[in-house]
């Protein structure tokens, strides 16, 4: 029997063995198309009616969740659909102090929304449907600029702290928003849980507390993504969040997929570099694909990149990842 993608997502998180197939799902920027919520929603519906993954992850530009106070930034055609920033709101230590809660009818927050809402009323209800949320941290980064934020927490923990603070309760609130539109999941962007950024007891302090308050909304959702950005991640961090699936760059850094699952209880998502997504021919793909599939059982597993597919990855890698699932590649 043909599970739908609900089904399907529903019984790999049971590991049930009605399971027919491990899912799969792989999403990317869509720029110049992420600054309107129509046209980002149009962009990923119509993303998902060619591959027909098994979840649909949304991806704004990380700058929907920061310009409401003021950031900026530009499309300059980076390959992974990511824009650089042009400004930053945070340059004194004191900056942080300043920084006021925002509401979700903010307008680049309220934006988002209008986004979701869209996608729900047209996307198929047995396909589950995941929004992106940064880690305060990672908004932080993006306010301050380059490392900035890091030096400051240092320097000024207080004062980094506090800014924490506003950033946590505003995207905690645009979270409860966010789950009224009837999304399945958050999917929830951690990037500085690296041994190259911060010490783990650090970011136990800066963000571990943040990223469980803006987490709280989504604890009933059945469908949380937890992705652990970067190299020498603290992946056992990964058992302390509230989400059923953890994605990381699995082919390369540790631990591998198998690993992993012998360390979180959940659903790992990943197997295909973003390397090989791009730059492989279908023959690696269906490589790194089949030797993920051997490492997990096909159990707790779904098929994905360790991050988002760049912008430039061949239609044709794409279709093999939906494929090798189902046994036609």
């Amino acid at each position: 029997m043909t599970l739908t993608h609900r089904e399907r997502m529903q019984a790999c998180l049971a590991d049930d063995n009605t399971l027919d197939r491990p899912p799969v799902a792989l999403w990317r920027h869509f720029p110049v198309d992420d600054q309107d919520p129509a046209t980002l929603a149009a962009a990923t519906l119509d993303f998902q009616r060619h591959y027909d993954f098994d979840l649909v992850k949304v991806t704004p530009a990380s700058s929907f969740s920061i310009k409401d106070w003021g950031a900026e930034d530009v499309w300059e055609g980076h390959t992974e659909g990511t824009r650089r920033y042009t400004r930053h709101v945070i340059e004194k230590p004191q900056d942080w102090e300043h920084l006021k809660v925002l509401s979700p009818s903010s307008t680049f927050l309220a934006n988002q929304l209008i986004c979701l809402r869209m996608i729900r009323a047209d996307l198929n209800p047995e396909t589950p449907l995941l929004q992106t949320i940064f880690s305060p941290l990672a908004q932080a980064k993006n306010l301050a600029g380059g490392e900035r934020v890091v030096v400051h927490l240092r320097t000024h923990p207080e004062a980094v702290l506090k800014g924490l603070e506003t950033i946590a309760e505003t995207t905690r609130r645009f979270v409860e928003a966010c789950v009224e539109t009837g999304l399945d999941g958050i999917f929830y962007a951690v990037q500085h849980a690296q041994a190259g950024l911060l010490s783990l007891e650090e970011y136990r302090k800066f963000g571990l507390p943040f990223d469980m308050q803006i987490l709280e909304p989504a604890r009933e959702l059945w469908c949380n993504l937890l992705h652990l950005h970067g190299d020498n991640v603290y992946f056992t961090l990964a058992g302390e969040y509230p989400c059923q699936i953890v994605n990381w760059h699995d082919r390369e850094t540790g631990p591998s997929l198998a690993d992993g699952l012998k360390n979180y209880m959940g659903v790992a998502c990943g197997g295909i570099s973003q390397n090989t997504i791009v730059l492989g021919d279908r023959s690696a793909v269906r490589k790194e694909a089949m030797d993920a599939i051997f490492q997990t059982g096909g159990r707790r597993f779904m098929l994905g990149t360790g991050c988002v597919v760049p912008v430039i990855a061949p239609h044709g890698n794409l279709v093999s990842a939906r494929q090798i699932v189902e046994g036609s590649e």
